[in-house]
């Protein structure tokens, strides 16, 4: 929704603000203040006035101490509103901000309610007036960078999210979501001026204009044009989707750019590129769906070896405490991840049981044997991976402490595998732990020296079987 201008204004509220600009004039705040705020009941998405009247407050509270920085009743109050009356709740976060107009209460408050109202630039503007008031408070910045990447303005989370590095070089979190807001920024410019620049010509078409020739050089020396050849591709088919909006809306064309960089290793913008194809496919091919997970969890997965590499490198230096939290939550966000696309994929194919088999290790991943232990259990009934999920399926009782069904489990699955492989060396050894457990200790040294008997080296196995003779 577009914000107001002032030619936009009804009659009453345009004589109303041209004396607001009158008394602006005249530096008679107090005036100001009264004027645009009536003028802004009546045209609450009237960005120009709400600027004018921070302005205004702004000026005349300059030097003045404020009593109403913290959490008022006021802005108790409007979070009740703002589902229920978005427009009334930002009037009463105005009225917050007439004594301390860089409120973080008062502001988030009359975010809330412009993004509940429809009006996203409001909510910017609201943002931005804290970020002038706290301009190293980071956690802002990165409310304000996520505001502008969600409401379609990814260059300008580019901008902050910059800003943030700048400040903190250790925050890592605002590194990937500035590539991830490059990303989408350059979708939406077509990023032309970035292929020309990589081909070295000043137009699209200068990489195209000689197709056999660049057929030729691919063929000559596949290998080394390789770049060349995918800068050429991706230059004319960025060209095609910027001709007409009926290209923008090709699915084949825009799976093709996507496709593209992903060979290109340009793993931000693929996924950009895979989430609108599956946008424009209204979400019904999995395949799709599928790309852009895998896509999503190669880049956690750089980025948790980039934060962990980091922290091997500097772990005791300042800022290291938040890039251990940040690790901590790329990991939780990857098991996530992978459990909803477990999930996600069971429910497409309730009756497949390799994907039964798949759910019930990110549950069990993920802390939740109970749930794992019944798809763990149909997951059995599959040739290829019975074995497996018996493994696992001992894992959720031995978790459970039900130290008597994940026994029987693991002795049915060693009693089916004859070979001592490492599967039934890892199953072997926790059947010797959980007879240790028990109180058993044949049962304990009996299973130890099945492994003794194969592999010396395994884990601390010839230790325990040898120590087991000097008592």
């Amino acid at each position: 929704m577009a914000v107001k201008t002032e030619h936009d204004l009804p009659d009453d509220a345009r004589k109303l603000w041209l004396k607001a600009m009158q008394a602006l004039e005249l530096r008679n705040y107090g005036y100001v203040i009264s004027l645009v705020q009536t003028v802004l009941k009546e045209t609450p998405d009237f960005l120009q006035g709400r600027r004018v009247l921070r302005q205004a407050e702004i000026a005349a509270t300059k030097g003045k101490k404020s009593f109403m920085g913290g959490l008022s009743a006021g802005s108790m109050k409007g979070g009740s509103m703002v589902k229920k009356d978005p427009k009334a709740a930002m009037e009463l976060a105005e009225k917050q901000l007439e004594t301390d107009p860089y409120s973080q209460s008062g502001n988030m408050l009359l975010r809330d309610a412009a993004m509940a109202a429809g009006y996203p630039e409001v909510a910017s503007f609201a943002l931005e007036t804290i970020v002038a008031g706290s301009p190293k408070d980071t956690k802002i910045l990165h409310a304000l960078a996520e505001h502008f990447y969600e409401n379609g303005q990814a260059d300008k989370a580019v901008e902050i999210y910059t800003k943030i590095s700048e400040m903190n070089p250790a925050d890592l979190i605002a590194v990937k979501k500035g590539k991830d807001a490059a990303a989408r920024a350059s979708m939406s410019s077509g990023k032309w001026e970035e292929v020309a620049a990589s081909g070295g010509t000043k137009d699209y078409r200068d990489l195209i204009k000689n197709k056999e020739e660049a057929v030729s050089l691919e063929q000559k020396n596949r290998v080394v044009k390789s770049d060349e050849m995918m800068d050429a591709q991706l230059a004319e088919m960025l060209g095609k989707y910027g001709e007409s909006e009926e290209a923008q809306k090709s699915v084949d064309l825009v799976r093709r750019i996507a496709v593209l960089y992903e060979q290109k290793e340009d793993l931000q913008t693929a996924l950009v590129w895979y989430r609108y194809t599956s946008e424009l496919m209204h979400h019904t091919d999995p395949a799709v769906a599928r790309k852009a997970a895998e896509i999503e969890l190669k880049m956690l997965d750089q980025s948790i070896v980039e934060f962990e590499t980091w922290l091997e490198q500097y772990g005791a230096a300042e800022g290291s405490d938040d890039v251990r939290t940040q690790l901590e939550d790329l990991k939780k966000r990857k098991a996530e991840g992978l459990l909803a696309d477990a999930r996600k994929r069971v429910e497409r194919n309730p009756t497949d049981s390799l994907l039964r088999f798949e759910l019930g290790e990110q549950l069990l991943a993920a802390g939740q044997p109970t749930e794992a232990i019944p798809e763990l259990q149909q997951a059995r009934k599959n040739p290829s991976v019975r074995l497996r999920a018996m493994n696992l399926l001992g894992d959720c009782y031995a978790t459970k402490n039900m130290l008597d069904f994940a026994v029987r489990t693991f002795s049915d699955a060693c009693k089916e595998m004859s070979a001592m492989d490492d599967l039934k060396k890892e199953i072997t050894y926790k059947l010797s732990m959980l007879h240790e457990q028990m109180g058993d200790k044949k049962g304990y040294i009996d299973r130890l020296k099945e492994i003794y008997d194969t592999d010396y080296g395994y884990k601390d196995v010839a230790k325990r079987v040898e120590s087991s003779y000097e008592q």
